[in-house]
């Protein structure tokens, strides 16, 4: 068997952890480009749920103004007598 140069020992050494190093590199790289986009989309999910929030809140309390109204326009016509039930 033939002996190997400890300088050639060396560079090869250095080739494979080179080769390693950027092996281990590569997924990081893809990582934070999708993390990046992850937080975009939970900015634009949180922007939505915010946006319907603000909506839900005014359509319940347009609603909550609409049956107020009407029980308050019931109990002063009851209270006025403005229509009477006729039993008979």
């Amino acid at each position: 068997m033939e002996m190997e140069d400890p300088e050639e020992a060396k560079h090869r050494l250095a080739q494979f952890l080179i080769y390693k190093a950027l092996e281990k590199a590569d997924p990081r790289a893809r990582q934070s480009c999708f993390r990046v986009r992850v937080s975009k989309l939970k900015i634009k999910m949180g922007r939505r749920l915010k946006r319907l929030r603000k909506t839900m809140l005014l359509t319940m309390s347009a609603a909550k103004r609409g049956l107020y109204k009407q029980v308050c326009s019931r109990f002063k016509r009851l209270v006025r007598g403005g229509q009477t039930m006729v039993i008979g």
